[in-house]
């Protein structure tokens, strides 16, 4: 599951290389903490957070194929 995230995340950034994935448990749920570079936060988030909902469908959606949770967050 990490490596969807982290190819999902690389794709959008300008800088991938500062690309930082994190899995950390919560509650029986898989929280993947998501740092980028400061000039690659608005595109992470996108317009109006557009872009962070659609990340965290696609990983939630991911996630209960495999009868697991799992969401990210974008850590600034």
């Amino acid at each position: 599951m990490q490596e969807l995230v982290e190819y999902l995340v690389r794709t959008v950034v300008d800088e991938p290389e500062a690309v930082q994935i994190r899995p950390v448990e919560r509650g029986g749920m898989t929280v993947y903490q998501i740092e980028v570079a400061q000039s690659d936060l608005g595109k992470v988030i996108g317009r109006h957070g557009r872009t962070a909902d659609a990340l965290r469908t696609v990983v939630g959606a991911a996630a209960k194929k495999r009868n697991t949770q799992a969401t990210v967050d974008i850590i600034s």
